[in-house]
């Protein structure tokens, strides 16, 4: 590998751009996971009627930090999860080039996916242990005869791995594939493409950082929507705990057909405001980081 390619700064610039954007945006997150886990009543009655009606009800029924539930393990696992999905993308792409240092429009689809399918090791029991957690004041496994009970990342999977093993944490990991990487096969291209339209820096070959910023707000928007099918399953088949009276399923075709049979087509667009709400800054946010060189500042090199 050259020195085009230095890999531990392209880490540490991952590592802080996943952090960074999820601490701004994961409100919106744990939002979006309650209105695409809500099936209506026995009468038709939703409990949440809106993205507003349901960051209200969360906030005055939990407060502050009831709004970033789940937030320590996605804070503690999106470190690996974006260094993965970042970094793994550029290394794909690097090593994909042809000998005339282009890279052919199918290949950025190869690297975009397979950067996707590198990632879900991590990301797999990350979005399982985070949505049980995000999802908790909703079912209703949060309250017993009036009192909050605590929930923690570490008591759920350690009650995953005595009951199922490690295949417990990994409960969904068909679902989250199928998203993950169709989400990156769609999204680095595409927002390749769109930052290379940008005024560079000077004396760099890097996009200013305002224009990456919008760059991967607009490709993370048009990902984020295309994939939220795909995302609606994966909640549902990561929710352990279902509210009374809720469906179970048995896997991705029939979480499919079930939702489709019963809830009809709108059901796969649940949560889809929210989730471009929370992608496309998230992946605005983290590609300006990425490329701002924070690392190689760190580390006194040149900046890329």
């Amino acid at each position: 590998m050259d020195s085009n390619f230095l890999l531990v700064p392209k880490i540490i610039n991952g590592a802080i751009a996943g952090i960074v954007g999820v601490a701004c945006v994961f409100p919106i997150d744990l939002v979006k996971t309650r209105l695409q886990n809500q099936q209506p009543g026995p009468n038709g009655q939703l409990y949440y009627k809106s993205l507003f009606d349901c960051g209200v009800k969360t906030f005055r029924n939990e407060g502050f930090f009831g709004m970033y539930r789940g937030s320590g393990v996605n804070l503690l696992l999106i470190t690996p999860e974006k260094a993965i999905k970042l970094v793994g993308n550029d290394f794909f792409r690097h090593n994909l080039k042809t000998d005339s240092a282009r890279l052919p429009f199918h290949r950025e689809l190869l690297a975009g996916g397979g950067a996707g399918m590198c990632q879900i090791i991590v990301t797999t029991p990350m979005e399982l242990l985070k949505i049980q957690l995000q999802d908790a004041g909703r079912s209703g496994s949060a309250t017993s005869n009036g009192t909050v009970v605590r929930l923690s990342a570490t008591k759920i999977a350690l009650n995953l791995l005595r009951e199922k093993g490690i295949t417990g944490l990994y409960k969904g990991c068909g679902a989250t594939m199928l998203r993950d990487v169709t989400f990156s096969a769609i999204y680095f291209p595409l927002f390749a493409h769109l930052n290379a339209l940008g005024k560079r820096r000077e004396g760099s070959d890097q996009a200013v950082f305002y224009h990456s910023f919008f760059s991967g707000c607009a490709a993370g928007c048009i990902a984020s929507f295309s994939v939220n099918p795909f995302d609606v399953v994966k909640t549902r088949l990561q929710t352990l705990k279902k509210a009374e009276g809720e469906k179970e399923y048995s896997g991705i075709i029939d979480c499919f057909g079930k939702i489709m049979k019963h809830e009809g087509p709108k059901a796969f667009l649940k949560g889809a405001m929210c989730r471009i709400l929370v992608i496309a800054p998230l992946f605005g946010i983290a590609q300006t980081v990425y490329y701002l060189g924070v690392a190689e500042l760190l580390l006194g090199l040149k900046k890329p």
